[in-house]
C-alpha cells in the first residue's frame, strides 16, 4: 500500500489539507493529515512518526511551513519513509533552528502579525491573519483559519533537528513566490541547497489552501516516482 502523510505547520492544524486531502485520494493513495500539539519540534516529530509508523507499506511525508522542519526530524526515524516534500516549507540542518533561518533576510511582513501570550506560544492576530498567512484564500477561509489557528510554542522555532532526513531521501519543494511568513528568498535557499525537484508558484504562504490542485498535482508527481 501507498501512503501520503501531510504534515501542518504552525497555527494550523491537519484540515488545512481539506482540499488537497480528495485529489490525494482519488488518485489512489492512501493520504493522512497529522494532528500534533505543537508544542515542541521533539513532539511534533514524534506524533508524526507514530503516523508514519502506524501504515503498512511506503509513505511520503509532506510538510508545509514548520510542518517542513517536523518531516526533516520524523524522517529518518521512520523506516517505512521513502521520500519528502516540502510546502512553502522549513528545511533546517542540524545546526539550525527556524528563529536563526528567519534572520537569513529582513524579517517577512507577516512577522509584524506576531504576538507571544504569557504561556509562551504565539499566535497571529486574528485581523491580521489573512494578509499574513492566506491573502489568497476568500475571506471565509482565512476567518475560519484564524478563529480554528493552534497557538505555537516558542520552542519550535528554537529546537534543531537531531537528523535532517533530506540528506538522505529523494526530495521535493515548492515555492510560494509571495509568501509574508517565510520569505521566497529563503525557500529557495532550502530548494537549492537540498537539489530539490521545484516548482514556483505566485501565491501566498498556505498554498496548498490557495493552489489545491497544483499542490495535490506535485504531490502526486513525487509519489508516482517513488510509490
Amino acid at each position: 500500500m501507498s501512503n501520503i502523510v501531510l504534515v501542518h505547520g504552525a497555527w494550523g492544524d491537519g484540515s488545512h489539507w481539506r482540499k488537497v486531502i480528495p485529489i490525494i485520494a482519488k488518485a489512489g493513495y492512501t493520504v493522512v493529515a497529522s494532528q500534533h500539539p505543537l508544542t515542541s519540534l521533539t513532539d511534533d516529530a514524534e506524533t508524526v512518526k507514530r503516523l508514519a509508523e502506524s501504515l503498512e507499506g511506503q509513505t511520503i511525508l509532506v510538510g508545509h511551513s514548520y510542518g517542513g522542519a517536523i518531516i526533516t526530524e520524523a524522517a529518518v526515524k521512520c523506516p517505512n519513509v521513502v521520500g519528502l516534500v516540502y510546502i512553502a516549507a522549513f528545511a533546517p540542518d542540524e545546526t539550525e533552528n527556524l528563529g536563526e533561518l528567519l534572520g537569513r533576510t529582513k524579517p517577512p511582513t507577516g512577522a509584524a502579525s506576531l504576538y507571544p501570550d504569557k504561556y509562551g506560544f504565539l499566535w497571529i492576530k486574528r485581523d491580521l491573519f489573512r494578509a499574513s498567512f492566506a491573502q489568497d484564500c476568500s475571506e471565509e477561509e482565512a476567518l475560519v483559519m484564524a478563529a480554528a489557528q493552534k497557538p505555537t510554542s516558542g520552542r519550535c522555532f528554537e529546537e534543531k533537528p537531531t537528523t535532517v532526513g533530506w540528506k538522505k531521501l529523494p526530495v521535493w519543494y515548492q515555492v510560494s513566490e509571495n509568501d509574508n511568513m517565510i520569505p521566497p528568498e529563503t525557500q529557495h535557499f532550502f530548494a537549492e541547497r537540498m537539489k530539490a525537484k521545484t516548482i514556483s508558484l505566485h501565491t501566498g504562504h498556505a498554498s496548498m489552501a490557495s493552489k489545491p490542485d497544483e499542490i495535490a498535482d506535485f504531490i502526486i508527481s513525487a509519489a508516482k516516482e517513488l510509490l
